[in-house]
């Protein structure tokens, strides 16, 4: 059965740019590669710019041809607004009127929000980002098709400044830790297809989280996560080993990890489990199997 899938980008061009300089990839383009990789042999993967100016976006009929859409983390915050943002908001709108199943991670949980009624927020407690620890499945989430075969209490690759605020209407919390109350929610959507999302990275992998801390340079000092630049020099070496060997006893003590982080199969698992438990069945649903 082929698949046909679309990531919005959720960055702008400048700060593609910037996540390639600093070693990281674009993020529609390893979620893209990681979604054909999940999914049945031969899916097809389309990339959309919304936060570019004058980007050709699909309408209502466009979206609907796909079998599932996918959002992306961002840089930018939902709450400035402003031109990269509300095509954003607008596009999710149109997707949310069709019946195609959606998911977001981070910032596409986020735009998603806001796009439902919702609202999102600058996170009292400063940027939660590495490895977010002790995410918990609620009540709600037990059961629920995204969390089949993940343990009930998890760890994950993680960055947010921001958080969701206000849920919107039609909001079921599946995951929650002490950083950030919605950690892992769904939302019911007009059209019936549906959104699933994280605030977490499921398609992050060690090299990407090294990336963004090379990137976010002096600020992360300043914001008091790390002591001086040898110490964040330390740390960001450590993580791109953690890549290229993702079991080495040493890290793996010294850091506390353990497989929910470690296993890529385990850590993306959410995105696996989008496609075999909402994408397929919606697909066949929608007589197109």
């Amino acid at each position: 059965m082929t698949l046909r899938l679309l990531v919005i980008e959720g960055n702008v061009k400048a700060n593609r740019e910037r996540a390639v300089a600093s070693g990281g990839t674009v993020s529609s383009d390893s979620y893209g590669e990681l979604l054909r990789r999940l999914g049945p042999a031969g899916t097809i993967v389309d990339i959309c710019y919304p936060a570019d100016p004058g980007a050709n976006l699909p309408d209502t009929g466009g979206l609907e041809s796909y079998d599932g859409v996918a959002i992306t983390g961002s840089a930018l915050n939902v709450y400035d607004g402003g031109p990269a943002v509300y095509p954003q908001i607008d596009l999710v709108r149109t997707l949310f009127r069709t019946a195609t199943p959606c998911f977001g991670s981070c910032w596409g949980l986020q735009i998603a929000t806001v796009a439902a009624g919702g609202t999102v927020r600058k996170n009292p407690d400063g940027r939660e980002i590495g490895i977010g620890r002790r995410i918990a499945v609620t009540e709600a989430g037990h059961g629920h098709g995204l969390f089949m075969g993940k343990p009930r209490l998890f760890d994950a690759i993680t960055v947010h400044l921001d958080e969701v605020e206000t849920l919107a209407p039609g909001t079921t919390v599946l995951a929650t830790n002490d950083w950030s109350p919605v950690q892992a929610a769904e939302i019911e959507t007009p059209g019936g297809g549906g959104f699933w999302g994280t605030q977490y990275h499921p398609e992050y992998d060690f090299r990407e989280i090294a990336a963004i801390f090379r990137r976010y340079g002096d600020l992360l000092i300043r914001q008091g996560l790390f002591a001086d630049a040898a110490e964040q020099a330390t740390y960001t070496a450590e993580l791109d080993a953690l890549h290229a060997d993702p079991a080495p006893k040493p890290l793996v003590w010294k850091y506390g990890l353990d497989e929910t982080v470690l296993d890529p199969a385990l850590r993306s698992r959410e995105l696996k489990n989008w496609i075999e438990q909402a994408v397929l069945p919606a697909k066949s649903t929608r007589g197109r199997a």
